[in-house]
């Protein structure tokens, strides 16, 4: 606790201490727990934001490389329909499995 100031040489470093002591309890009890979930929002968005782009692209690697494939016995037109049907397919089976594994609005 605080003393006299006359007689007390520590007197201006305790009540730093104190000072300094109770803002950053303050501040631990209210800016930091906004600061991590600022952070944790931010980087959630971002990697969502490059999952969303590298499936893209893998999505594209995936078409060229099937038709750079498919042009060996077929001409380039024919390639290219044949492997969008393909990707296609497969996209719409993946989609109608996880429709398949969906909860419905009934069951929530």
């Amino acid at each position: 606790m605080a003393g006299n100031p006359l007689t007390d040489p520590n007197w201006a470093a305790d009540v730093t201490d104190s000072i300094v002591n109770t803002v950053d309890k303050v501040r631990d009890r209210t800016t930091k727990p906004l600061v991590i979930m600022a952070r944790g929002l931010v980087f959630g968005l971002l990697a969502s934001f490059l999952g969303i782009l590298i499936v893209g692209l893998l999505i594209v690697g995936l078409t060229r490389a099937m038709i750079s494939l498919i042009e060996w016995p077929l001409d380039h037109d024919s390639a290219v329909w044949v492997s969008y049907l393909v990707i296609g397919g497969i996209l719409c089976a993946i989609g109608a499995w996880f429709m398949a594994r969906r909860r419905s609005e009934e069951s929530v």
